[in-house]
């Protein structure tokens, strides 16, 4: 790829991500409403400080949650392929499943599971 035509991309982008925020900002709807400032619009006032610190066990919990579902998604592929490719695939996901046990082992170890 020629630097010119890299350039030209570069431009062309700019020039369209552009044209999104200024038609946007031209076409949408606005409301000078004061109810549209307020952190949260469905008509209850918020009950003390709007910053609270959360347990860090939530977030961990739906990380964890996150990475083993992503993962999962893997088992897909290689059940299509599973009979093509033979004993090779049988071999790989039982290492697949072997680094998933290990993960899941670490994550216990420290207590990450725990809902407290």
């Amino acid at each position: 790829m020629s630097s010119e035509m890299l350039i030209l991309f570069f431009v062309v982008a700019i020039i369209l991500v552009g044209g999104a925020i200024v038609f946007s900002s031209l076409a949408a709807p606005s409301s000078l409403n004061p109810a549209k400032s307020e952190p949260y619009e469905c008509g209850i006032p918020t009950e003390g400080p709007a910053w609270i610190q959360f347990n860090v066990g939530y977030y961990l919990f739906a990380i964890i949650y996150l990475i083993f579902d992503v993962e999962t998604v893997f088992l897909f592929p290689w059940a299509t392929v599973m009979r093509n490719i033979g004993m090779r695939a049988f071999v790989e996901i039982i290492i697949f499943f072997f680094i998933l046990g290990i993960g899941l082992l670490y994550a216990w170890k420290k207590k990450a599971l725990r809902w407290v």
